[in-house]
């Protein structure tokens, strides 16, 4: 009696299932029907049939993911758009239908359920984040639902600002100016200040760390080298998805009369954030993972504590 208590109470988890529309459909969107998308798309030149078997791809995958969740029980359909708004219930179990991109951008969103990646089409997306089809749906979601499958723990960053709104990020955050400006703004880590002049800064994880960091990094070893001469540049090592650190890099620091350009890339830890002040009068924002619609303001005076959060995310493997 209690094993069959228990099975029943394992199977009566919520499943959210977090989607995404594809180029084709947010071309229809904006373009209104299918024929002026593809109008669109052939005027200049693209190559209309690859959007068009990506979207018949996802829906294959959808149809097959909704069935299986229909024969499973409670479940419940989210678009992406609505994720920032959405409340996760404690005990949900969570599905990502998508590109890696919205594995991450749907964790951040958690505190700590287990996350499933589901790759639509795994001859177009080599998914990093994506270890499974829908067909295999079924058995993975038994399993989570009585904690029999293995999960991957992943180190999140956290930007706080000084007026309490916070935001997570799974691969990075970006700190800077919201149009293609200047950045201005006070820095501080482990005591150490200055004020600076650049393009903004990355904040990376550990997963982020083989991501933008990985090219900002690279790009400045380039550089380096081209203008210096020398050998070859050091091997660029990422950090382990579970690392307690974070890695920052400013980005084209401009160094003048009024702005230094020393501390420009560091480790962050929770014993020691990286804290910074705005001088951007109306343009400073403050994303992460590369959804620039979701942003906290970061305005002339406000202050960004940026550190490792608390919460790990949960991805199931």
């Amino acid at each position: 009696m209690r094993e069959r208590v228990a099975v029943s109470a394992a199977t009566d988890r919520k499943v959210v299932l977090v989607t995404r529309q594809t180029r084709l459909e947010e071309l229809v969107a904006r373009h209104h029907t299918l024929s002026q998308a593809r109008f669109y798309l052939e005027h200049l030149g693209a190559d209309f049939t690859d959007y068009l078997r990506e979207s018949e791809a996802y829906a294959r995958s959808l149809r097959i993911t909704v069935e299986t969740l229909q024969a499973w029980g409670r479940h419940q359909l989210l678009d992406r758009r609505h994720l920032p708004n959405f409340i996760f219930g404690a005990d949900d179990i969570v599905l990502a239908l998508g590109q890696d991109g919205l594995v991450a951008n749907t964790m951040k969103y958690l505190s700590g359920q287990p996350l499933i990646g589901v790759n639509p089409e795994p001859t177009r997306w080599d998914g990093l984040l994506l270890p499974f089809e829908p067909a295999m749906l079924s058995d993975v979601l038994a399993d989570t639902s009585r904690d029999r499958r293995a999960s991957r723990s992943i180190t999140m960053a956290e930007a706080r600002l000084s007026d309490g709104q916070t935001l997570r990020a799974v691969n990075d955050l970006f700190i800077g100016p919201r149009t293609h400006t200047s950045a201005l703004y006070d820095i501080d880590l482990g005591g150490v200040s200055e004020s600076q002049s650049s393009s903004g800064i990355i904040v990376a994880t550990g997963l982020g760390s083989t991501a933008w960091l990985k090219s900002v990094v690279t790009g400045s070893q380039a550089i380096a080298k081209g203008y210096l001469g020398g050998g070859a540049a050091p091997h660029y090592q990422p950090l382990p998805w579970d690392t307690e650190t974070l890695a920052f890099a400013v980005r084209e620091p401009f160094p003048s009369r009024t702005s230094q350009a020393t501390l420009v890339y560091g480790q962050v830890s929770r014993d020691q954030p990286l804290r910074l002040r705005s001088r951007m009068p109306d343009h400073g924002v403050i994303f992460s993972d590369g959804i620039e619609a979701d942003f906290l303001r970061f305005t002339a005076g406000m202050e960004a504590t940026v550190g490792v959060a608390a919460m790990q995310g949960q991805l199931i493997v």
